[in-house]
């Protein structure tokens, strides 16, 4: 009777690419139909809720390769956003306030701000410093702005995993990773289970993250010998990369989504995930137990 529930499990795992983030004291988990967040009470209890999943990219053009990694990341911001929005407000029991259109425009500017400067126009500068001081041809300059790009993206990364908060939330990442882990290995889905499985995960926006790093690379080369070509200068090229942004979204989908279907392409992509080690924390009991929930609200699962 386990055999055939387990084989089931593996069916479903296969049929049904499940995915998530974690939230402040919870986990938001993305099945077929439905959207499922859990969150950890004060008191102790599970508070949960869900809402349909209908993403775009089941019909088309959204649906075809490179546009689809662009509208799921566009999807899964927006409601990381809201789920992490209800996460505060259930697990600090603090009534949220509506954010006014002048605040969310304020938090988008600023939001960009920090991204394009951080990962975009510092990589860039450090790349044109390093073109004048060592004579870098145009690949290898390019070659210099993605590893400070990553080296950027990994010092921010283990900064704010220093913070006791954002600890927790990693914690979270970890059950979250586990639990998608059993559920596509076919075990019995228990926290005593959950907790066995690795918190590495091929599919974590983590090393989906990095490998744009390197996809950048590739793509922003031509793009920068044309633009010096015409004589655009540091803006120009600027500009130029954050519209190229969706094809690097696109491209780097493509490769984490074929990558984690096999064995050569998990041993190949194998380097890029021990990233997570800094994003996931080992989870306990009641974390796992968290991670379950929510997973079994997106599957729309008796609890």
């Amino acid at each position: 009777m386990f055999a055939l529930a387990a084989s089931l499990f593996v069916e479903e795992a296969k049929r049904i690419p499940v995915g998530g983030q974690a939230v402040i004291e919870g986990v938001l988990m993305k099945g077929e139909d439905r959207w499922g967040l859990a969150v950890r009470r004060p008191g102790g209890d599970i508070f949960t809720e869900h809402w349909p999943n209908s993403s775009r990219t089941k019909r088309l053009p959204w649906k075809l390769p490179l546009l689809r990694g662009m509208v799921i990341m566009c999807e899964m911001m927006a409601t990381g956003f809201r789920a992490l929005s209800r996460s505060a407000e259930i697990a600090l029991e603090e009534e949220e306030e509506k954010m006014t259109f002048k605040d969310i425009v304020l938090t988008i500017v600023v939001a960009v701000a920090a991204v394009g400067g951080l990962f975009i126009a510092l990589p860039l500068w450090a790349a044109g410093l390093g073109t004048r001081l060592w004579g870098l041809s145009p690949l290898w300059a390019n070659v210099l702005e993605g590893c400070v790009r990553a080296a950027v993206f990994v010092g921010y990364i283990a900064i704010i995993g220093m913070w006791p908060d954002i600890q927790q939330v990693f914690r979270y990442h970890g059950a979250e990773h586990k639990t998608i882990n059993a559920f596509e290995g076919g075990l019995e889905m228990t926290p005593e289970n959950i907790l066995t499985c690795s918190r590495i995960h091929p599919r974590c926006g983590t090393s989906f993250l990095l490998i744009a790093v390197i996809v950048s690379i590739a793509v922003f080369s031509p793009i920068k010998t044309v633009i010096m070509g015409t004589g655009g200068g540091f803006w120009a090229q600027v500009g130029a990369r954050v519209l190229l942004i969706p094809v690097v979204i696109g491209i780097s989908y493509e490769i984490i989504r074929l990558a984690s279907k096999g064995i050569v392409g998990r041993v190949l992509i194998s380097p890029l995930l021990s990233l997570q080690y800094l994003t996931t924390r080992e989870p306990d009991r009641g974390q796992a137990e968290v991670a379950l929930t929510s997973l079994n609200i997106a599957l729309n699962k008796e609890i």
